[in-house]
């Protein structure tokens, strides 16, 4: 690997890339207290995106190697298809300082490493956008040269941005159906739940907002007591009440059957990606 170069330093952290899940990541690690927004330093080709890394009072450069000589900790948040071009690009200054993460969804730990000089210590990221509210649910992989200490670093900064686990890599596309795009199948569910509201006479702005704080206070109640679903479900419903005969209409309408296959299918497209 490279010599190691002056300056990098833990306590700066950057991103390679400045999409939206990358300034996700970066906001909440800075609203958490965990990292000053002035030693946040993040690259683009351009100034589209930088300029939100820059309202947030972060550091911009279109350089990607002078995040690398600046930052130890290294957040890889490019699209999957532009990465192998970006990694070629800073392998020359990536040094046993670094700790690499990548953020880009179905590119494997084998192909980081193979783009990245033979003991690079890399990790595999699978966050998903309620990160910029501090409340989202992240899975991490390690690569060979990654040990422990890295990744309880990792997921000690990640915990600012909500819930952090480590996993074996094969879970992590499985992650991205679940979580990554679980994030849309859950406001369809929320939009249609509020909908059903309007249709009986309910004005639309009240009946998102309840449905939000619906889903919110449940997921609440199933974190905070370790309930499986279907015990909190039954606790609700009473014999020959409301929720039961909604319940009914769920099922004729094929609601559970549906969300699996969207996580099912959501999944086999990661996979897919991943073998590209």
């Amino acid at each position: 690997m490279a010599a190691a170069v002056a300056g990098p330093d833990l306590r700066r952290v950057g991103f390679v890339g400045a999409g939206r899940m990358a300034e996700a990541i970066a906001q909440g690690l800075i609203r958490a207290g965990k990292v000053e927004a002035q030693h946040v330093l993040a690259s683009a080709p351009t100034d589209r995106n930088l300029c939100h890394f820059r309202a947030l009072g972060c550091q911009t450069t279109h350089s990607n190697q002078e995040v690398l000589h600046s930052c130890s900790l290294v957040f890889f948040a490019t699209k999957p298809h532009i990465l192998p071009v970006v990694l070629a690009e800073v392998a020359p200054v990536v040094t046993s300082e670094h700790i690499l993460v990548s953020v880009a969804a179905g590119v494997s730990l084998s192909t980081l490493e193979e783009l990245l000089p033979p003991t690079a210590r890399v990790l595999r990221l699978s966050p998903n956008l309620p990160c910029v509210v501090q409340e989202g649910a992240m899975v991490m992989a390690r690569g060979r040269h990654a040990g422990r200490s890295e990744a309880e670093f990792l997921q000690t900064l990640l915990e600012a941005c909500g819930q952090c686990e480590e996993v074996p890599e094969a879970q992590v596309d499985i992650h991205t159906g679940l979580s990554g795009s679980g994030v849309a199948f859950v406001c369809t569910f929320s939009e249609a739940l509020a909908e059903g509201a309007v249709k009986m006479g309910m004005p639309s702005g009240l009946a998102h907002r309840i449905a939000a704080q619906t889903l919110l206070g449940t997921a609440k109640m199933l974190l905070q007591k370790g309930q499986h679903p279907a015990q909190l479900r039954t606790d609700v419903c009473t014999p020959g009440g409301t929720t039961i005969y909604g319940l009914h209409a769920l099922e004729q309408g094929g609601l559970r059957a549906a969300t699996m296959n969207a996580v099912e299918a959501a999944t086999c497209r990661a996979k897919e990606l991943s073998r590209k």
